[in-house]
């Protein structure tokens, strides 16, 4: 996990000129477990965003539509410049008509947990996922709103800097950082009492945070056992604080001592789902009890683990769209935690998905450095979805794990879902991935906004 951390003034003395500092700084342990970055650039354009969009119409025909929720009987979609104007009915004359014979049409999908940058974004959708949510890092708004503006790149959630103790996770990494400003430059900012961590939150939200991101780390399970933690007084504090002001606390947790102290202190999810043990009984009904829900990042876990992703990157529908440094990160491994089993984990994402806690699909991926393998931008949400299936989720659970479940949980009321009125974020993938979720892969195109990705 590291993230982007858009410094204002390094930012602003670039004027018009786009710099793209691959954020991801901290060649952390496990890439669940890091998080704290930088990333400098002033966004230009617009992407392949047309003039005259509002105007535009688009009728999908013939195609199987999952709606986020399920697959619907009717099988026509019409886009209106940036929304779906209709599902069903009558194609509109002078419409633009894709046939989407063989293939089935679905919302664009939603990496609940990533840490990313320009590239990451335009990676993300190249493989059909449209918004990305950031789990550590702070964009400006200006870059923000221009990200928002492009058709190119993934839409972008952030929680700004996420809350860690002095000497906490993930301030081990910075001084290893690949990039040269962190290194010289950046002091992850850290708290010490309650009233620090009010201040703290406030100050992301007056940033322009979208959600709270908190560290519960102890290092046990990432190679650096003792890291320092927030205690209860400071957690719960914090986690209030965010509640208070209408935001979502998430807490990163990687042992079940951390999962166990996020839920007492009331956070509105969990970043990953620990991997030290399987949860206990005890634990899987607390969670469901309070309400969260759990990004279990198993991608993430697999690499921590000892396994890697080449298999993933041999793959000619992941080959065609990555570069081959992310080919070659794909193809690595963390070997982190090897005493941990990937068997554990989906023993407990199924025990939490009966108890009825929300699952979300998130893989934690940063950047293509040796420390954090196994992972990339977009690909590695699929094999995500993938994992999950194999944990004992049905394919049509894993989708909804990506669209509409997301989208509910993190208010994302305009995607996320087929229906009038909403984004026209979409993708189109050959085959039917309610019954073989490998055709997620199998990608024929992918809409922004109404606006057709040109690969």
């Amino acid at each position: 996990m590291t993230a982007m951390h858009c410094e204002k003034c390094i930012y602003e003395n670039k004027h018009n000129h786009e710099l793209e500092m691959s954020k991801k700084t901290l060649p952390k342990a496990v890439t669940p477990f890091v998080a704290g970055t930088l990333a400098v650039g002033v966004l230009k354009g617009s992407g392949n965003k047309p003039a005259l969009l509002q105007d535009r119409i688009t009728a999908i025909t013939n195609a199987r539509i999952f709606d986020g929720v399920r697959v619907i009987d009717d099988t026509t979609v019409v886009i209106k410049g940036s929304y779906i104007a209709a599902v069903g009915g009558e194609v509109p004359a002078g419409a633009t008509v894709i046939d989407g014979h063989g293939a089935t049409l679905m919302p664009g999908l939603i990496d609940s947990h990533v840490h990313t940058d320009l590239e990451g974004l335009r990676d993300a959708l190249l493989f059909g996922v449209t918004t990305e949510l950031e789990m550590n890092g702070r964009w400006t708004p200006r870059m923000r709103k221009k990200i928002a503006e492009r058709r190119d790149l993934a839409d972008l959630r952030s929680p700004g800097m996420g809350l860690t103790s002095p000497g906490g996770h993930p301030t081990q990494y910075m001084g290893s950082s690949n990039n040269l400003l962190i290194r010289l430059f950046f002091r992850y900012p850290t708290v010490s009492t309650p009233d620090e961590a009010v201040k703290f939150v406030d100050k992301q939200i007056a940033e322009g945070t979208d959600y709270i991101k908190i560290f519960i780390e102890d290092g046990t399970c990432i190679g650096f056992p003792g890291l320092p933690v927030l205690n209860d007084e400071t957690l719960n504090e914090a986690v209030k604080e965010a509640h208070s002001n209408g935001k979502m606390a998430i807490a990163h947790v990687t042992t079940a001592e951390g999962g166990r102290r996020a839920i007492a202190a009331g956070v509105d999810g969990l970043a990953h789902l620990f991997f030290d043990s399987q949860p206990t009984p005890k634990f899987v009904e607390a969670t469901a009890s309070s309400g969260a829900f759990v990004i279990p990042t198993l991608v993430t876990i697999s690499s921590a683990v000892g396994n890697n992703a080449s298999a993933l990157a041999a793959d000619k529908r992941v080959s065609s769209r990555l570069s081959q440094k992310w080919l070659d990160s794909l193809s690595r491994s963390m070997n982190v935690y090897l005493k941990g089993k990937l068997e554990d984990a989906y023993a407990g994402v199924m025990a939490l998905h009966k108890a009825g806690v929300d699952i979300l699909a998130g893989c934690d991926v940063s950047e293509p450095i040796p420390s954090l393998g196994g992972l990339a931008h977009g690909a590695s949400l699929h094999q995500e979805l993938q994992l999950l299936i194999a944990a004992g989720l049905t394919p049509v659970e894993a989708l909804q794990a990506a669209t509409s479940t997301p989208s509910r949980r993190f208010s994302l009321t305009d995607r996320g879902r087929i229906a009038p009125g909403a984004r026209a974020d979409l993708l189109l993938v050959d085959g039917d991935p309610t019954t073989n979720i490998s055709d997620t892969l199998s990608i024929r195109a992918v809409w922004r906004q109404g606006v057709q990705l040109k690969e």
